[in-house]
C-alpha cells in the first residue's frame, strides 16, 4: 500500500501522563504509524513539562496558530492524504481551512467522547433529577453534531455513544466508527509481575482534575463515600491522584481522616499496582474512562457507578462491582476489599474485558483499512452525506469569515 502524508491537529500536546485523552491520541498515533506513514502533529496550544517527546517517535512537530493565514500556507504545502481533527472543536477551527486547501485530503474527527453528553448529564447531577433528554439538544450538541456531519468519518469510543447518535440524532453509520482503547492483551507474563492480594494495600482514585467529572468524583468519595467506608475499615486509607490539582482540591488532604491527596501520579499504572482496590463513584460523563483500563491492566479491581462502568465491559462481568446508592457501593467496596477470593475472580474478569473488547489486534486492521477505503472512493462517500456537504459549505463559510475578521483584527 502507498504511504500516506498524516496530519494530526491537536487541541492540546498530548500528555498521556496526564489523561486518557492524551493517551488516546498517541495510540491513534502508533496505529497509523505502524502502517508506514508519516506523520505530522501540529497544535496552536503552549506546551506543558508533561508533553509527550511526539519527535522521539519519529513525529514530526509543528506549532501553529489560530485565525492566521499561515495555516493555510503550512497545509498546502504538506499537503496531507489524511487529517485527524482532535476534538470538534479543533475541526471547527481548521476543517474549512483544510477543506479549502487539500479537498482530496480525508478529514477524520476523533471525539474522545461526546462532549454534549457529558455536559447533559453534568447539568442534570446539578439538577438532582431524573435525566431530561431536552438537556441533549443543546447548543455544544448541534456544534459537536454539525462537526461530526462535517467530516468524512468520526471516531467514536463508546458504543452507546454511537447508539446516541445514530437512534436519536439518525446520524448515518457509515460517517461513524467504532474504535475503543486499543490495548495490547494480557499475557500469562504479564499476570506474573502483578502485585498479590497480600502485597497491596488501601483504597485509591486517579483522574485528570481539569476534567470536572473527576473532581466531582472526589468530592463525592469525600462527603458521601469515605464517612461510610473509613467507621468499617477505620486502618485503610483512601489515595486520591490526579494531574493538574487545584488548590480546593488539595485541600480536602486530611490524614487525620486517612484521606490522603497525593497530586499527580508519576506513572498511573505503577501507582495502582500498589493499591487494592480503585473506588470511582462517578456521578456524570461519556466516553469510555481511561482509568479502568488501568486497573484491568494492573490487575486492580474496581467499585464504581454506572456511569462510570458505562459501555465498557459489555456481556462480561465488571472487574469488581457496580453500585449506584452510596450504601451500596460502601457495602461492595468493603466486600471486595476482605474476600480475596472475591478480588480474584473480580481480576479475572478485569482480563476477559481487555483481551476480548479492546485488544489492539481485534480493531487496528479493519479501522485502517476502512479509511483506506474511504479514501479511495471519497467522492462517492461524500455524496452519501449530502446534509454534511451543506454544513460544510454554510456553516463553515460563517466560521471561515469570523476567522478571517479575527485574523484581520490582529494584524491592526
Amino acid at each position: 500500500m502507498e504511504k500516506q502524508e498524516i496530519l494530526f491537529i491537536g487541541l492540546v500536546w498530548p500528555e498521556p501522563s496526564s489523561s486518557a485523552a492524551g493517551f488516546r491520541i498517541i495510540q491513534l498515533l502508533k496505529s497509523f504509524q505502524n502502517n508506514g506513514n508519516t506523520i505530522t502533529f501540529a497544535s496552536a496550544a503552549s506546551r506543558s513539562p508533561y508533553s509527550a517527546d511526539l519527535s522521539a517517535m519519529g513525529i514530526h512537530e509543528v506549532e501553529i496558530k489560530l485565525n492566521d493565514a499561515s495555516f493555510n500556507d503550512f497545509v498546502q504545502e504538506l499537503n496531507p492524504n489524511i487529517v485527524v481533527f482532535d476534538r470538534f472543536m479543533t475541526e471547527e477551527q481548521y476543517s474549512w481551512r483544510v477543506a479549502q486547501e487539500c479537498p482530496d485530503a480525508v478529514r477524520i474527527l476523533d471525539t474522545e467522547d461526546l462532549h454534549f453528553l457529558r455536559h447533559a448529564r453534568q447539568s442534570n447531577t446539578k439538577s438532582g433529577e431524573q435525566f431530561d433528554q431536552a438537556l441533549l439538544y443543546s447548543d455544544i450538541a448541534k456544534r459537536e453534531i454539525a462537526a461530526i456531519l462535517r467530516s468524512d468519518i468520526s471516531i467514536i469510543i463508546s458504543e452507546l455513544e454511537m447508539q446516541l447518535l445514530t437512534n436519536q440524532f439518525a446520524i448515518n453509520p457509515s460517517i461513524l466508527y467504532y474504535l475503543p482503547f486499543l490495548e495490547e492483551e494480557i499475557s500469562p507474563a504479564c499476570i506474573d509481575t502483578w502485585k498479590t492480594y497480600e502485597e497491596r494495600a488501601d483504597f485509591m482514585f486517579i483522574g485528570n482534575f481539569i476534567h470536572e467529572p473527576n473532581w466531582n468524583t472526589v468530592q463525592y468519595l469525600k462527603t458521601q463515600i469515605w464517612p461510610l467506608l473509613r467507621k468499617q475499615l477505620p486502618k485503610v486509607n483512601l489515595n486520591i491522584y490526579g494531574a493538574y490539582p487545584s488548590q480546593k482540591v488539595l485541600q480536602l488532604h486530611n490524614p487525620k481522616e486517612r484521606f490522603f491527596v497525593h497530586g499527580r501520579a508519576e506513572d498511573a499504572q505503577v501507582t495502582m499496582s500498589h493499591h487494592r482496590i480503585l473506588l470511582a463513584p462517578i456521578q456524570f460523563g461519556a466516553g469510555v474512562k481511561g482509568k479502568f483500563i488501568d486497573a484491568m491492566q494492573t490487575g486492580t479491581p474496581s467499585v464504581t457507578t454506572s456511569i462510570g462502568a458505562e459501555a465498557m465491559c459489555g456481556d462480561f462481568p465488571w472487574n469488581g462491582f457496580i453500585a449506584n446508592e452510596p450504601e451500596l457501593f460502601v457495602a461492595k467496596a468493603i466486600e471486595l476489599y476482605t474476600n480475596k477470593s472475591l478480588w480474584l475472580t473480580a481480576q479475572q474478569h478485569g482480563i476477559a474485558i481487555i483481551n476480548q473488547r479492546y485488544a489492539r489486534s481485534k480493531f487496528e486492521d479493519d479501522f485502517l483499512m476502512t479509511i483506506r477505503f474511504i479514501k479511495a472512493q471519497l467522492q462517492a462517500h461524500r455524496q452519501q452525506n449530502f446534509i454534511g456537504q451543506l454544513l460544510l459549505h454554510h456553516s463553515v463559510l460563517s466560521t471561515k469569515y469570523l476567522s478571517l475578521w479575527i485574523e484581520q483584527k490582529n494584524k491592526k
